[in-house]
């Protein structure tokens, strides 16, 4: 059966749902019809997490590997074959079963300045009406209770920040050469060369340009909540709508009713604090300058 002959492997709200859509695109590369399979991460084990809203988790995660393998059921001349999976960065198990599974594959990551990262998670969820707390600060002092309780990784706003712990796991278990390692600022200033250069390493045509003009998956604070709830959850006026206006401007509705609230700088700097270590610790491992990473964040 067919497996994947290269993964994203994170970080969550870094740019993977973008990095999906747009390698998509491309006529020589195979991106699963789901993303976040979660196969490496959570084979075969209870994915019944107990958190707000994670019942959705345990629905579209896959555990087993014939299931998995199905993912792959529509490679037809594609050269490329992947899926785009944030947890795999985050869980250490999933380095050892990709390892064990795809020892030759390829591995994309992405990263994002941990504090930006963090705070962006806090808003997707917040932006999901999951998040029980609208102060960010209230929602960090409650992260070791919801780890504790079995809450689902994307509730760890903080740990799944500490980048450098996490990809010593892989360049443990892979040679540098697997791994490309990109920071969320080169998909913000040039997206196009950044794909081109992926598209390279994976020795597919790198003159091809994906469709751009959608932005996946952002975050943010709704404005107007029923608008809000209008735009996204199932709904008979959606449906209705939903015709009658092109996916862009439906995205653009939607993305001028969120907004982004500053974060304070004393919680800002209070998690500065934290990933000092780990970021000086990825800089190491990636051969990337980080230093703006660690005199403050874009948020």
């Amino acid at each position: 059966m067919i497996m994947p002959n290269f993964l994203i492997i994170g970080a969550a709200k870094a740019g993977t749902t973008a990095l999906h859509q747009y390698l998509q695109q491309h006529p020589q590369i195979y991106m699963t019809p789901t993303k976040e399979t979660n196969f490496f991460a959570f084979e075969g084990e209870d994915t019944n997490f107990q958190g707000p809203g994670d019942e959705a988790l345990k629905e579209f995660s896959i555990t087993d590997l014939s299931t998995y393998q199905a993912e792959f059921s529509g490679v037809n001349q594609e050269s490329a074959i992947g899926e785009a999976c944030p947890s795999y960065l985050y869980y250490p198990q999933a380095a050892t079963r990709i390892k064990q599974y795809i020892p030759n594959t390829r591995l994309i990551v992405i990263l994002r300045n941990p504090v930006d990262r963090a705070y962006a998670n806090f808003l997707h969820t917040v932006r999901d009406d999951r998040e029980t707390y609208q102060d960010f600060a209230l929602a960090l002092g409650d992260e070791e209770r919801r780890i504790a309780q079995n809450w689902e990784w994307f509730w760890h706003y903080i740990q799944v920040g500490f980048y450098g712990q996490q990809l010593q796991h892989y360049y443990e278990n892979f040679a540098p050469s697997q791994i490309k390692v990109y920071l969320y600022e080169d998909l913000k200033q040039n997206a196009v060369a950044l794909l081109q250069d992926i598209f390279r390493w994976l020795e597919v045509d790198p003159t091809f340009v994906p469709d751009m003009a959608l932005r996946p998956n952002k975050s943010g604070m709704p404005k107007n909540q029923l608008l809000h709830q209008i735009l996204t959850k199932p709904n008979p006026l959606k449906t209705l709508l939903k015709p009658l206006f092109p996916a862009k401007i439906r995205q653009n509705i939607q993305h001028k009713n969120l907004n982004t609230p500053q974060i304070s700088q004393e919680v800002k700097q209070s998690l500065l604090d934290l990933y000092r270590a780990d970021i000086l610790q990825c800089q190491d491992l990636i051969q990337r300058d980080l230093e703006p990473w660690l005199v403050g964040s874009a948020v």
